[in-house]
């Protein structure tokens, strides 16, 4: 089963895409976008990616608030997750992002990439991370249940 990943954010998408076997995650693109709600093209990517990697299950990172609150980002995070599914007719999952981005900012800063370059990573690999979460989880629970949001 191949899986995509997402780190939505505010002005861009991260993703990632697992390997056939679902076992492994990898970044692929970071997708732009002029403002929060304008989403029309980055479905159409999404659709794209979908097609070309044979995507069947799709997870969307969830950002919590360290206390394990649902805030404004992760409500946005949220609606987008039901749209998506809706859009691309393929079951969506929410995944416990807390840290991610700072994970992956600091995969970055120890491999050597410099501070301005850092941006056109971080997304993607925050995505990879993401992905990485949910792809353990689901092979030590052989798929059991649809809802991981709270692990």
């Amino acid at each position: 089963m191949r899986v995509m990943g997402l780190d939505y954010g505010q002005s861009t998408v991260g993703v990632a895409i697992s390997d056939r076997m679902g076992l492994t995650a990898q970044p692929v693109e970071t997708i732009r976008r002029n403002g929060e709600n304008k989403l029309r093209r980055t479905y159409a990517r999404l659709r794209e990616l979908i097609g070309e990697y044979e995507v069947e299950r799709i997870v969307v990172g969830l950002p919590k608030h360290m206390n394990g609150e649902i805030g404004d980002r992760a409500e946005r995070s949220m609606e987008f997750a039901k749209e998506l599914e809706q859009k691309v007719g393929l079951p969506v999952d929410l995944w416990d992002e807390r840290m991610t981005t700072v994970a992956a900012t600091q995969v970055l800063e120890e491999g050597g990439v410099r501070r301005e370059n850092r941006k056109e990573y971080v997304d993607k690999l925050a995505a990879s991370l993401i992905l990485q979460g949910f792809l353990d989880f689901w092979e030590k629970n052989n798929g059991a249940g649809d809802d991981h949001s709270d692990r």
